[in-house]
């Protein structure tokens, strides 16, 4: 791998600087005409849906009316909405058709923008496996698959349950708190350090990192652009230093030591590089700690549901799955089409952006009876489709289901009920969905 970047990043102190929804907040607030007007009830692009919870009925009357649908105009540009389970299912088995390649626009809905220099989008672009075809993604994603295997799991189970345990016994009883700060973040980002061996200290780092690089509205916000960069270069910076350590010392069981002693993962470029670590840090931070947040605002939305599992702890793996599904911490995934192609009587063409909307899957009353309820003994949760399907389904998933099972266990063991009590804040985002403040006390069940 390269030693340098095209572009040296400068020193960020990430205690004091605004978060992506912050900065994102505060432009869109000085460029109020930035966004278009929604005059397409079914441009489910748009981020106010979901800070404001109500993009349910909206996919629900897509399903029922149109489950493959156009959307000719948006601030993303044009795309097709895909929003029934079996029409993302059926997208999702044909990689090579509808592609999720970076050289075709990748796996959000967002595309960079067209009059940009092409030297310093070329430089910019951020190649990652999950958004690569075959073959090159294939010797990728098994490089680091070896991490997230079932033996490997069972390694790491008595250290997570330790560190949740801790995470536990550190919060106050009768207290008003915020559970995305002290559970969420504080679980997810002492799990990423275990798995790249990172510095304990550094660790809020990767939070930090994370909402940066999976921001798509980020992409709307021109000025933002070169601040987005200058993080990610300095992201990028920090794992070169660890790269180097590990180069040098015999191969461990990190990811960073992975990917060194690679084959298929040791010529990265720097943007390469960059971008596989956008996404570990991104698909091991955001999606679990979206999740851990949902489960305690669900099961409080939902207290018959919460008395079911507190009466049988049995339920607790089945919980998981759904709390998956009913949170749904990544809303969508986008494909681009590589020929003609018919999908459910609507015709693509080649170069179309069909964009898979995940939340809507999770809710379709076609293989959820009654989806908007949380129901914890639900036959048929693992149906979900919060991982994605196929190729790209998602390879730290045994990993997520884990932590989230370690936690309900942990709180059971403590007769521990978490009830909103306070501000709730949701993520003002079309890619990542979830919370980002959420004020609770502990009661003793």
């Amino acid at each position: 791998m390269a030693t340098q970047l095209a572009t040296d990043a400068p020193a960020f102190a990430y205690q004091t600087s605004p978060t992506a929804i912050d900065a994102f907040t505060a432009w869109l607030k000085d460029n109020p005409q930035a966004l278009p007007a929604n005059t397409n009830q079914w441009d489910v692009s748009r981020s106010d849906i979901y800070v404001e919870d109500r993009w349910q009925p909206i996919f629900a009357e897509m399903r029922a009316k149109a489950p493959v649908n156009h959307v000719a105009e948006s601030p993303y540009g044009a795309y097709w909405n895909v929003v029934s389970h079996k029409a993302i299912a059926h997208v999702e088995s044909l990689p090579e058709l509808f592609s999720s390649s970076w050289q075709y626009g990748g796996i959000t809905i967002g595309d960079p923008p067209a009059d940009v220099d092409p030297a310093k989008l070329a430089e910019r672009q951020l190649p990652m496996f999950i958004a690569m075809d075959r073959p090159e993604h294939t010797g990728q994603r098994r490089t680091v698959a070896p991490a997230f295997t079932p033996a490997k799991m069972a390694d790491m189970e008595a250290e997570i349950r330790r560190r949740t345990g801790d995470v536990l016994d550190s919060l106050p009883w009768g207290e008003k708190f915020d559970w995305v700060d002290k559970v969420s973040i504080e679980l997810t980002t002492g799990m990423l350090a275990l798995l790249f061996g990172f510095p304990w200290a550094d660790r809020r780092l990767l939070a930090f990192w994370s909402d940066w690089a999976g921001d798509v509205e980020l992409t709307l916000a021109r000025e933002l652009a070169d601040t987005r960069f200058a993080i990610l270069s300095q992201m990028a910076h920090y794992f070169q230093r660890l790269w180097g350590e590990r180069m040098a010392a015999p191969p461990t069981g990190d990811l960073i030591s992975m990917m060194i002693h690679s084959e298929a993962m040791n010529h990265m470029s720097p943007q390469e590089f960059m971008g596989n670590l956008v996404l570990l840090i991104v698909g091991g931070n955001d999606t679990t700690r979206n999740t851990m947040s949902g489960i305690v605002h669900a099961l409080d939305t939902f207290p018959d549901q919460r008395a079911l599992l507190e009466g049988d702890p049995s339920l607790i793996p089945n919980t998981v799955q759904e709390c998956l599904r009913f949170v749904t911490p990544l809303a969508h995934m986008r494909r681009t089409a590589t020929a003609d192609a018919e999908l459910f009587g609507q015709s693509i063409k080649t170069g179309d952006k069909l964009v898979l909307w995940y939340l809507s899957a999770n809710r379709d009353e076609s293989v959820f009876e009654n989806p908007d309820k949380l129901i914890v003994n639900r036959p048929n949760a693992r149906r979900h489709l919060s991982f994605g399907h196929g190729i790209h389904r998602c390879v730290g998933a045994r990993l997520a289901e884990l932590q989230l099972r370690i936690l309900l266990e942990e709180m059971h063991e403590r007769r521990m009920r978490v009830r909103v009590t306070g501000a709730v804040e949701r993520v003002r985002a079309n890619f990542v969905h979830g919370f980002r403040k959420l004020e609770v006390e502990l009661e003793k069940r």
